[in-house]
């Protein structure tokens, strides 16, 4: 059976350091091997690359020194060159460090948003914070009128199984009798998956007055939540809040919380991904 894989993209800073921990601490619990991967603009940066992928290597290690790790060396531009890298390597999951800093190589909301986009494979975007110990034990699961993002909801339950978590499901709270009762389906549909799949779960409205973002925000500080979970969609929603400028202020919100991102898929995942139990 092929062995499960997980890429981390990193230019060598705090984030992309975060994001390695991160990487290894699903790694050693699913038996992943984890792939970092720089991508260089010439191919007289690849020795001075290199050197450094092997101190990231070392750091990966320290984290658990069971954790299989190799590195590997890109010339091109990363959005491109981290969703082809993802492709060839037939990796599961990226997961990628995000900040504000100016540069080639960082990797801001907006930018961070263009290289999910260029990749059909889930992303874990991770600011400066680290996993603690227990894990992704509190997920927040934004739900709107999109039959998309019910597909994010077995990655969730996948990654609620690995560690025990509890996620939260949050919908707008619509005025509008039609589109209200829509999203209650919604909501009815998602608890009865995740009762299904035997996760812990609490579903929530969002609080008269508020939008979607807000109540995500909220909710997120209530439960003290280690992972939101969104959708990728290039299009509006018909609540009108699930555009780009939504993504990006999930990705880079202000706790630090890192983000589940994934792209719209025809058909639901296929088996052998890490989603599959």
């Amino acid at each position: 059976m092929m062995k499960t894989k997980l890429l981390v993209p990193t230019d060598f800073t705090n984030e992309a350091h975060s994001a390695i921990q991160h990487a290894v601490k699903l790694g050693v619990i699913i038996q992943a091997e984890v792939i970092l991967l720089n991508v260089v603009k010439e191919k007289n940066d690849i020795s001075n690359a290199t050197t450094k992928l092997a101190e990231e290597e070392k750091w990966a290690k320290s984290i658990n020194e069971n954790i299989e790790v190799r590195s590997i060396v890109r010339v091109g531009n990363i959005f491109d060159d981290i969703g082809d890298a993802a492709s060839e390597l037939g990796v599961s999951m990226i997961f990628m460090g995000t900040h504000g800093a100016s540069g080639w190589q960082k990797i801001t909301g907006s930018y961070a948003l263009k290289v999910i986009t260029n990749s059909s494979v889930p992303f874990i975007v991770v600011q400066d914070q680290l996993m603690n110990d227990t894990g992704y034990d509190s997920i927040v699961v934004p739900l709107d009128l999109n039959n998309e993002t019910k597909q994010k909801l077995e990655m969730v339950a996948n990654i609620a199984h690995y560690f025990d978590s509890e996620v939260h499901l949050i919908t707008p709270n619509e005025s509008d009798e039609f589109l209200s009762n829509k999203l209650k389906a919604n909501r009815i549909w998602a608890a009865k998956y995740l009762k299904g799949k035997n996760v812990k779960f609490t579903t929530q409205i969002v609080d008269e007055g508020d939008n979607l973002l807000e109540g995500v925000f909220k909710l997120s500080a209530k439960v003290e939540a280690d992972l939101i979970a969104i959708m990728n969609l290039q299009k509006n929603s018909l609540m009108g809040i699930l555009g780009s400028s939504y993504q990006q202020e999930i990705i880079a919100n202000k706790a630090k919380i890192p983000v589940l991102c994934l792209n719209p898929l025809k058909s639901t995942i296929a088996s052998g991904s890490i989603l599959v139990r």
